[in-house]
């Protein structure tokens, strides 16, 4: 892809989320994000623990609950938006862990750091931080973090084998990286893929299941495991997200989100 084609998209992005941060929705609107959450696999006690306005209803699944994370581990998200695992993965690693977002979005990161005071009230822990940085070049050392999670942003990005060898690289050797994201089933319409909601709610950036391994493995992760979530797809078609509603308009009669693309757990190895 050239390079103003990938800025381009970049800065789609870019403003989509900045409207969203500015008070936009998120799926299942602003009103209703715990709903979301709690459809594809978030406990109560985990949303409970949340500075309010944290959960902004931008997941397509749960990277904190595959990850199983440790006390005392560094934990980076890419693509924090608000705060959401971030936070959830910081009261799970505990005070002698990290937790660390980056987003390119300078309102998100405004937005999370806010909330971080409102946090340390709540747990009475000190162990989160945000960065603003690109997810293709991550404002993070080489082999210093365990686990890399993301939660429906890697499918945002232009140069997604680029942020593979980003991940890789950050990860400590036999660290682990657990994404939540979307993948295609089958070919979206034309119609959708040159829709700027269907990019910013991640749907116009899906690749295949297969093709998402190959740039896993070519950046040097070893035991790729992949697990489909079609229900993820229906929790959030059925939201009431502007968004999926402009979306699903430019899908064929009788189509259904589910029907192209499929929510997926990935986790992978730094060995």
């Amino acid at each position: 892809m050239p390079s103003e084609s990938r800025e381009k998209i970049r800065e789609t992005v870019r403003r989509g989320y900045t409207d969203i941060a500015r008070g936009g929705s998120g799926c299942c609107g602003s009103s209703a994000p715990d709903k979301l959450a709690e459809g594809i696999g978030y406990l109560g006690e985990d949303l409970e623990l949340l500075p309010e306005g944290a959960n902004m209803g931008l997941s397509c699944g749960n990277p904190t609950a595959i990850a199983n994370l440790k006390p005392g581990q560094v934990v980076l998200d890419l693509g924090s938006g608000g705060g959401f695992d971030v936070f959830i993965a910081a009261k799970k690693v505990g005070p002698k862990g990290r937790a660390i977002g980056t987003d390119m979005t300078a309102e998100m990161i405004g937005k999370a750091r806010a909330s971080i005071s409102r946090f340390t009230e709540k747990t009475g822990l000190s162990n989160v931080e945000f960065r603003l940085g690109e997810i293709e070049h991550l404002p993070v050392a080489d082999a210093s973090v365990d686990v890399v999670i993301s939660n429906c942003v890697i499918n945002l990005s232009p140069d997604k084998q680029q942020v593979w060898r980003e991940i890789a690289r950050v990860l400590k050797r036999g660290g682990k990286a657990c994404i939540s994201d979307l993948a295609l089933k089958k070919p979206l319409p034309e119609r959708v893929l040159k829709s700027a909601a269907a990019l910013v709610s991640c749907v116009a950036g899906a690749v295949l299941i297969d093709e998402t391994i190959k740039m896993a493995r070519q950046a040097g992760l070893k035991n790729i495991q992949v697990v489909e979530k079609a229900h993820n797809i229906d929790v959030m078609a059925d939201c009431s997200d502007p968004l999926y509603r402009q979306v699903k308009e430019f899908l064929p009669e009788g189509a259904k989100l589910s029907d192209y693309i499929v929510s997926v757990d990935i986790t992978a190895l730094k060995e």
